[in-house]
């Protein structure tokens, strides 16, 4: 199984958020700290065990290039990308 990075998108596939797009903003033994950039901020990440989320391997070039030039996510980048995802999702 690759890396699990900050900045991939992920589906949360179990709790009262089935189905809720999020961004990973951290990673750690395994466990996830999601953030939508609404009701689960930068600041205030969603705790999932890795196995209750569907991992979307790809970043957003705008994601990847915030982390880069900043070294964290802002939560008005992440509603943008999610929004984009959604969309495409939906076609």
């Amino acid at each position: 199984m690759s890396e699990v990075r900050a900045g991939m998108a992920a589906v949360s596939m179990a709790g009262h958020d089935t189905g809720r797009y999020y961004i990973i903003v951290r990673a750690e033994d395994g466990y996830v700290y999601l953030a939508d950039g609404t009701l689960r901020t930068c600041e205030h990440p969603k705790k999932k065990k890795l196995r209750h989320v569907r991992i979307h391997r790809r970043i957003s070039p705008e994601i990847e290039r915030n982390l880069s030039e900043h070294g964290e996510l802002k939560n008005e980048i992440i509603k943008r990308v999610i929004k984009e995802y959604r969309s495409k999702q939906e076609v």
